[in-house]
């Protein structure tokens, strides 16, 4: 598969995603929601596996870390993003998001021993502060929320989480397990880590079976989660998981896109300079990191 569709993919899936989560907000807990997408996924994963003929037989050392990559990343990564939105605006949580760049870098150094170049990281800085200017706004505007440091502590605690999932999942990766059997198994733990916490904090297992709700768990299921994660791991493999993550600058900017399209909104001329300076910083990090 060629490298511009690994990274194009999952960019173009998860910035639909955004408007696609609406769907799922409201009847159901947060909780329910989170775990429901990944246990659908983790089956998909399983069967895909066994189709081509991958054994869901992994070591018992593996496991571990499976679990520890389906607490940290499926369930603690996305509790903590629709958490923090309940204090912060959802634009401050998509340039914490944007930072994922050197949390991967960092992590892919540390685990791996692979180094960014500087002129990466500083192409990758540009494209943070695209991101910022874009939500400038929202973000001036957090200042006035009462418990808007929590919120920012959960968002980067999210953003951490997600780092760390990466270098576990890549780390069994390097050891020679195939991914998909790696994906189902940390996705099924993650996904019964959520449902089981909804069993014992009283929540209990809802569902709603009302169209919207279910089309939109399909799609997060099987695009935002099995395809998407699929591809973006393949990607992070070839590339390593700093380039990967520059597709976290680009995602809000077809977001809201998609936003303008569907929900009304409006980009002003700070919104539009944004935009483009997140394009423009990840086309030149990509030229610098292919130079390097």
């Amino acid at each position: 598969m060629p490298t511009w569709l690994l990274f194009l993919g999952p960019t173009l899936i998860w910035a639909s995603t955004w408007h696609v989560i609406l769907y799922q907000l409201g009847q159901v807990p947060v909780l329910n929601s989170v775990g429901w997408r990944f246990a659908l996924a983790a089956a998909v994963l399983a069967g895909l596996a066994r189709w081509q003929g991958q054994s869901l037989k992994l070591p018992k050392s593996a496991h571990g870390l499976m679990l520890a990559a389906g607490v940290v990343q499926y369930s603690g990564n996305y509790w903590a993003v629709y958490e923090s939105e309940r204090y912060i605006p959802s634009g401050l949580v998509a340039v914490l998001f944007a930072l994922m760049v050197f949390g991967n870098a960092l992590g892919a150094w540390w685990a791996f021993g692979q180094k960014s170049s500087r002129g990466f990281l500083l192409a990758a800085l540009g494209g943070v502060a695209g991101v910022a200017l874009v939500f400038w706004p929202e973000i001036a505007a957090s200042g006035a929320r009462p418990q808007a440091g929590y919120g920012l502590a959960i968002g980067l605690g999210a953003v951490l989480a997600a780092c760390i999932g990466n270098v576990l999942t890549l780390t069994l990766t390097r050891r020679g397990l195939s991914l998909l059997p790696i994906l189902a198994w940390s996705m099924g733990y993650g996904a019964a880590f959520l449902l089981l916490l909804s069993v014992v904090s009283g929540v209990g297992l809802q569902f709603d079976w009302r169209w919207p709700y279910v089309l939109s768990w399909l799609y997060l299921s099987l695009f935002g989660t099995v395809i998407a994660f699929v591809l973006y791991f393949k990607l992070a493999q070839r590339q390593g998981p700093a380039r990967a993550a520059l597709m976290g600058v680009v995602i809000p900017v077809i977001a809201l896109t998609i936003s303008a399209l569907f929900e009304g909104w409006q980009p002003t001329p700070m919104a539009l300079a944004g935009m483009l300076m997140c394009v423009g910083s990840v086309w030149l990090a990509q030229r610098q990191a292919a130079a390097s």
